[in-house]
Order: structure tokens, then sequence, then C-alpha cells
């Protein structure tokens, strides 16, 4: 029988691989200069973590959530974000008696059962930053700011910063009130989604990507005339902050962003490249979730970078090579494979990614091997050069070839030595 991978689920090979692992670690290097450290939180949950943050009203938990009861009967979800299940931590370990703010990043797997298309699939991974007990909007203009230096340090340009308050509970039921009465007497004319959120969350209408809709929407009041006064000087410190740190960027009203729990500043960071997927990285300010949950009150923000849209950008910037074996030790005789293993984990042992062959093969088969692995070098191991301790080499992109000590050839291998 023959199997292939679930829809909407990819296989990432080690051809790929290596660029993933390179934007993570230059994430983890940035973020970690600001003083984020890194948390890991399972990817199962109690599915209530997922229905009390999101809100039971939006599309990810209605449509989109993978969520099963477990031998017990107990709801289980698959973590379809990552800030719900780090505010769980925060409080279950309650992190919140160590000293503001608490800083962290995670790099993950998530799962949305949605319609795959470029740059969206069912298992997705996000890396995305939390930072908890700081109510300045300083917090949010610094995570704009690393964010900047990231993608500036991966050679990304022409991308937007947009951000938006979406105001607090004080100032959000005036709003919705004005939304509800715009859109009575225009519903039926929106699509099946939001008909249906006219009822229950009237606000996700503005986050709507069918074109029909968005075009009803152009003259829909907009958030910003509704914001209470503590709203109006949360957002006009936030845009003075991210002019001190040299951060461009525009207001759009139309952000709301997809999940219940956000209050005040929200953000998106936005490319042409992806088509009509078009940020790659969001966040915003959540200082009622940790309440929500049990915990103190307590203030908090955060962004994700989705890594499947991160890759796709990056693509074209970055000129990174998959990491190849920089050496190959071959053999030219028989009975040689004891001092044949010696020359290689001597080589790995410092630190020199080395290939050498398996199976018993000619020496001319061996150098078309280590050809098609495109190894840098190639060291030969013979009766002769056991005698003397002195073994064959050759540089195959050069083709200068030579002789010399085993410690000879690692310093030639790592530039210290001349070729003579």
């Amino acid at each position: 029988m023959k199997y292939n991978s679930l829809r909407g689920m990819q296989d990432i090979f080690p051809s790929n691989v290596f660029l993933w692992q390179y934007l993570e670690s230059e994430a983890k290097r940035i973020f970690e200069l600001f003083n984020f450290q890194e948390i890991r939180t399972p990817i199962l949950e109690n599915a209530e973590v997922f229905l009390r943050s999101i809100g039971e009203d939006t599309d990810i938990v209605e449509k989109e959530m993978y969520i099963f009861d477990d031998k017990k009967g107990r709801k289980i979800a698959l973590r379809p974000e990552g800030t719900a299940g780090v505010v769980r931590a925060y409080i279950q370990n309650q992190l919140f008696n160590n000293p503001s703010p608490q800083k962290f990043y995670y790099i993950g797997a998530m799962f949305r059962y949605e319609r795959p298309q470029k740059g969206r699939f069912r298992q997705f991974h996000q890396i995305g930053v939390e930072s908890f007990g700081v109510s300045s909007p300083s917090v949010e203009a610094e995570m704009l700011y690393m964010l900047k230096i990231l993608f500036e340090s991966l050679g990304i340009k022409n991308l937007n910063f947009e951000i938006n308050s979406i105001g607090c509970k004080d100032c959000r039921p005036n709003y919705k009130e004005a939304i509800n009465k715009f859109l009575s007497d225009k519903i039926s004319l929106f699509c099946n989604d939001c008909q249906r959120r006219y009822n229950r969350n009237p606000l996700r209408i503005l986050d709507c990507k069918v074109p029909s809709c968005k075009e009803i929407l152009k003259n829909v009041p907009q958030i910003l005339d509704f914001l209470c006064n503590n709203c109006k000087e949360h957002l006009s410190k936030f845009q003075k902050e991210l002019e001190i740190l040299n951060v461009s960027h525009i207001i759009n009203p139309r952000i709301v962003r997809g999940l219940d729990y956000y209050t005040k500043t929200v953000f998106e960071i936005t490319t042409k490249m992806l088509g009509t997927q078009n940020a790659i990285a969001a966040g915003g300010r959540y200082d009622e979730l940790v309440k929500a949950f049990g915990g103190p009150d307590t203030p908090a923000a955060g962004f994700a970078i989705g890594m499947e849209r991160f890759i796709e950008v990056c693509k074209t910037n970055l000129k990174i090579e998959p990491k190849k074996p920089i050496l190959y030790v071959a053999y030219a005789g028989k009975g040689l494979d004891r001092e044949v293993k010696k020359v290689v984990n001597f080589f790995r042992d410092k630190k020199i990614a080395t290939e050498t062959p398996y199976e018993e093969l000619s020496l001319k088969s061996q150098l078309k091997k280590a050809d098609r692995l495109s190894v840098e070098w190639v060291v030969i191991v013979g009766e002769d050069e056991i005698k003397k301790s002195l073994y064959r080499w050759k540089n195959m992109k050069t083709g200068s070839q030579g002789v010399g000590t085993i410690e000879e050839i690692l310093k030639i291998i790592r530039g210290e030595n001349d070729i003579k």
C-alpha cells in the first residue's frame, strides 16, 4: 500500500531544512539580545485553554481547531497558536512571582484545519514572543523594532509596518454598536461567514478577505473615532516610541486581528511578495488574558512570525548553501577499515564534517561519490600512507593536491597552512 502525507502537511527535507535552521538561529540570536528566553510548551493542551482565550465565535474555534476526546473523555486540542499555552504555563508555574518583565520566545508547530494554499498549511510553524508585566507601549514598540532588526539582518526589504488600536472593554462596546448599526441593512449582501459573525462578533467582519465584503466595508465607521482617552493616549505614546526607534509605520484602522484576546495595540508586518496572504508577522497587546485565565491582573503583549511565509520571503534574499560534508576519507586497498575509521574520527573530533564509504568500492568509484556529494576535500588512506603517517589529499574545487601528516592536512582544510 502506498501512503501519502495528509493534505496540508508537508515534509521538510535537508535541502530546505538548512534555511529553516538559519532563520531560527538568527531569530534566537536577536531575541536573546533583548533578553527573551526560550520556552517550550506542549503541542497538546486542554481544549478549554484555546476555547477560553481565542474566543468561541472565532473561525479558529468554530472551523479550524483539531479537537478530540482522549481515552478518558477529556476534550484535547492540538494548539492552533502559541500565546494561550504560554499564558497557561505562566500562571500554572506562578512565574508572575518573578521580577517583571517575564519575556519568552517559542518556536514550534501549530495546527489548523483550513484550506491549504501558498504559505498556509494545516501543520504550520511559528516563531513567537510574549512579554508579561509591563503596561507601557514601549514594549510593543520594542517588539516592532526587534522585528525590523531581524528582517534587516536577513536582507528583507519593502515591508510595511501597520498598526492600530482596537480599544478596550470601556470603549469597544460603543464601537460594536456603531458597527451593528452600519451593517444592519447591508448584512444580506455579505458572505455566509460574515452573516454568521454579525450576530456573534461583528468586529470579525472587518477581518474578512472576500473582495465583495471588503468593498461594502469601505465606509464602515473607524475604531479610532471611538477610542477612550486611555486608549488614545496609549496609541499616541506607541507612535512616539516607534519614531524614537526609527520604525516607519502607518495606521491601518482595518486591523482587528483574528483572536479575541487582543486589547489596545495590534500590528501586522506585511509584504507584497506573498499574494493575498501578505502578513509575515502579527501581534499586539492582551492585557486581560492572564486575569481571564485565573492569574493576577497582568499586562502582556506578543507577536508571532509565520515560518512558512518567512521562508518564502527569504528564499530569494538569502544565498545560503545547504550543509554538506567538507571532507571525504577514501581508502586505497583492502583491510584498512580500522585505520580509515581512525582518520575519519580524528577529523570529526576536530569538528570537520566528514563522510566515508560504508561498502567496498574502487578508489575511482569513491572519488566519483565524493564529487557527487560536492565535498571540498578528499583524504586518501592507503598502506603506504599508513606506514609513513603521510596521507594524500586533494581539493576537489581547485584540483590542488599534495601529501601531509593528518595534523598538516587539518591546518590546510582550516586555512591555517598555505597550500604548496
